[in-house]
């Protein structure tokens, strides 16, 4: 629990400059030193690179050496990043808190959760920043957890029918979740042909919220493949290490909607989180398969471990045709290309949308969750329809700009309709943990 100047603990957090004066505190950028004498953690912060990095750095120090219930002395750091970011400081401090004391999942036999508390002294009025923090924080939290969930434990039904219970004690959320006779009956040929060799049923969680009728009815819709064998064109089996994490586009849809509800937030949201596995069986789709999508379009299985693209198509679908959306904004660990390009610094961004990009790109600057534009040219689109010797589209051609050829097959999708894709493969879990990424960034667009 993170509080604001209600209860005093014994250690302080407090940040220093480059001008400080005791000759003990280690002088280098982001680093903590705990002086006995004074019960207080010194977090220096230079005024020479990234000051909100050596914040979090030195936060997630000062916790990971530290267990004892922290006060920490907000306008220490405000001092030192300056009045006029003031609110950035305070984010920055809270978010960091709450992500790195989070209890994260854990099955081990000792394993017992923590109360670590903490107490932001500040002399500044942040009541509305706090509201809004509380919320965004809870539930990138959420997402974490979702995510971090073992593939044994954490199946499609499972999935429904946890965030299903969990979103009852959030007022203003409607869920419907689908399954198998919906989807066959919506003519969801492409997720229904990636669960075929799945021992569980599909699932499709539809979340949704309107707390303004007057807004644009936006449509989230995640990549919720809770395991990722790769099909008959197996993995290799160091690929499969964190294939759990598969389900992340959809646990961020999910739970950013949760947030806006919570919020009472004035937007209007449909998520659409399709939820299965792929995985080898009696029944699994083979390589050469030709399948038909929702809307019509058939789509020729190049490559069985190019699933996420076939379960967003049909989402993207069911958005736009059975729930009306005016635009689309989707997520998913989509391409290890992606990982090749821009590793875990950035989130890739693909859309034809200028506006669309504009907007995100500004509240990145705000949330601190970087993310980079890349290309969708005519030319991927070309290559995605010539790839397919049967069907209307490939779901996976040959040749390099795999990044830029899975998104130009889902633009093919959106049916004219505003569409942005994150491709988050190579930020949403870092070291084995899920990372809650993208949340706060929805937050700020939507709320």
């Amino acid at each position: 629990m993170i509080t604001l100047n209600k209860q005093n603990h014994d250690i302080k957090l407090v940040a220093v400059g480059d001008n400080k004066t005791n000759e003990f505190i280690k002088d280098s950028a982001g680093a903590v030193t705990f002086i006995s004498e004074d019960k207080t953690i010194y977090l220096v912060i230079k005024q020479k690179g990234c000051r909100v990095k050596q914040i979090k750095a030195g936060i997630k120090s000062a916790l990971a050496n530290y267990k004892n219930n922290l006060n920490v002395d907000l306008d220490s750091f405000i001092n030192q990043l300056g009045e006029e970011n003031k609110d950035l400081v305070f984010n920055t401090v809270y978010e960091t808190l709450s992500f790195w004391s989070h209890d994260v999942i854990s099955y081990k036999k000792d394993s017992k959760p923590t109360k670590t508390e903490f107490n932001i002294e500040t002399s500044k009025d942040f009541s509305e920043l706090e509201s809004a923090a509380v919320i965004k924080t809870e539930f990138v939290n959420y997402a974490r957890d979702l995510q971090d969930t073992p593939p044994n434990i954490g199946t499609s039904e499972y999935y429904a029918e946890k965030i299903s219970k969990d979103a009852e004690k959030i007022e203003g959320l409607k869920v419907t979740v689908l399954g198998r006779k919906e989807a066959e009956k919506l003519g969801m040929g492409l997720f229904l042909g990636v669960n075929a060799g799945s021992a569980h049923e599909p699932r499709i969680v539809v979340m949704e919220y309107c707390g303004d009728s007057t807004k644009p009815k936006t449509g989230l819709v995640g990549k919720g493949i809770c395991f990722d064998s790769g099909g008959y064109n197996l993995k290799p089996s160091a690929s499969m290490q964190g294939m759990k994490f598969d389900m992340s586009g959809a646990a961020i849809m999910l739970s950013a909607t949760m947030a806006l509800a919570k919020a009472k937030a004035k937007a209007n949201i449909v998520a659409v989180a399709m939820f299965t596995d792929n995985k080898i069986g009696q029944n699994a789709t083979l390589p050469e398969s030709v399948l038909t999508s929702m809307n019509g379009l058939t789509v020729e299985i190049n490559n069985t471990d190019a699933e996420g693209r076939l379960v967003l198509a049909d989402g993207m679908t069911y958005a736009i045709r059975e729930k009306g959306v005016d635009q689309i904004i989707e997520a998913s660990t989509l391409t290890g290309a992606l990982v090749i390009a821009l590793g875990s610094s950035a989130i890739g961004v693909f859309t034809h949308q200028d506006e669309l990009w504009n907007t995100f790109e500004t509240a990145s600057f705000q949330t601190r969750e970087r993310m980079w534009r890349l290309p969708i040219f005519e030319e991927h689109l070309e290559r995605v329809k010539s790839g397919a010797v049967l069907g209307d589209l490939s779901n996976a051609v040959k040749g390099y700009e795999g990044s830029s050829t899975a998104a130009a097959f889902l633009n093919e999708f959106a049916e004219e309709k505003p569409f942005i894709h994150f491709d988050i493969a190579g930020t949403a879990d870092i070291d084995g943990r899920g990372q809650g990424v993208l949340v706060k960034t929805l937050f700020e667009v939507l709320k």
